[in-house]
């Protein structure tokens, strides 16, 4: 199969378009037949040998977690899908070698939804690491209808989703986001929007002059550190970023989870309309490297997806 492969660990100029042998179908995997791939962070991240120490990597290397696709084959043990099926799934294996920037992709079966049937392949590509990032760190927080919740990089891949999830359990919600990108938040996910950087607190309390219940950060640094200021209860801060910091605080660490229960309650709420899907844009498999331009900018809003 034609595959986005590494054979060394190295940035965007490692990673080219390479015939590579077709995958092992175990016996509660499903083979996927990709259609898209959505991109995240980490990707590039486990490209970069950052995640080394969390899980076995092997080359040829394909990077990417997040498919949708049309069921090819699956093992003896899998009733839950046939082929012929349209899924999607947060393709995340207990190693690291079989990922998504590929014609073919074996997914465990714990981790594969039905696709969305309202949106496109492509769009529903966005949603998996995305949208359970976003749905466990709301959880984490026990976001609920009396709360004002502040969500950082509101306008981004997680952001997008977390800032809709908390609305949608009856909460306030006030994300930060550069200036561009505060219409998209008012008219697009109906939250309010402030200007991150210097001077947030005071923006933020002049929403909120009592603080906010909840904290969501999808980008560190800064906005993980005046949460604590604005927040009633630093337990009820929560990152994806920073495990040390956030605990130092008193605050939770979420590094997403496959969860193929809360992956179908994603898709419901996109085709009931509660959710909204936003890419910034695709690309082709063969310009992988242009798209992980795009994504380490740090200033996109949605999600970056491969088309296979």
């Amino acid at each position: 199969m034609r595959a986005a492969a590494l054979t060394e660990f190295g940035g965007a100029d490692k990673v080219s378009l390479r015939d590579v042998a077709d995958p092992p179908v175990g016996p509660d995997t499903v083979l996927v037949s990709v259609r898209a791939a959505g991109v995240n962070p980490v990707d590039w991240k486990v490209a970069s040998g950052k995640l080394k120490p969390l899980f076995p990597h092997r080359f040829p290397l394909v990077p990417g977690w997040d498919v949708a696709g049309v069921v090819e084959r699956v093992g003896p043990a899998v009733t839950e899908f046939a082929p012929g099926d349209e899924v999607i799934a947060y393709a995340r294996r207990d190693d690291v070698q079989w990922g998504t920037y590929a014609e073919l992709v074996p997914v465990p079966v714990r981790c594969v939804a039905a696709a969305p049937v309202s949106v496109d392949l492509t769009h529903a590509a966005a949603l998996p690491l995305a949208g359970l990032t976003a749905l466990q760190a709301v959880e984490a927080v026990g976001v609920g209808p009396d709360d004002t919740v502040l969500v950082h990089a509101a306008a981004g891949g997680v952001g997008q989703f977390a800032a809709q999830l908390a609305r949608l359990r009856g909460a306030r919600v006030i994300g930060t986001a550069g200036p561009d990108n505060h219409a998209y938040l008012r008219e697009t996910l109906h939250v309010e929007a402030v200007e991150y950087g210097e001077g947030l607190a005071e923006r933020v309390r002049a929403l909120a002059p009592d603080g906010v219940d909840a904290a969501l950060d999808f980008v560190g640094g800064d906005a993980l550190d005046v949460s604590p200021a604005l927040v009633h209860d630093p337990g009820r801060i929560v990152t994806v970023v920073d495990a040390a910091a956030v605990a130092e605080l008193g605050g939770r660490y979420v590094f997403v989870r496959p969860d193929a229960a809360g992956l179908a309650h994603l898709v419901e709420l996109v085709d009931a309309g509660e959710l909204h899907v936003d890419l910034a844009r695709t690309f082709p498999l063969a310009e992988v490297a242009r798209a992980w331009e795009l994504s380490q900018t740090g200033h996109v809003r949605g999600k970056v997806v491969i088309e296979v």
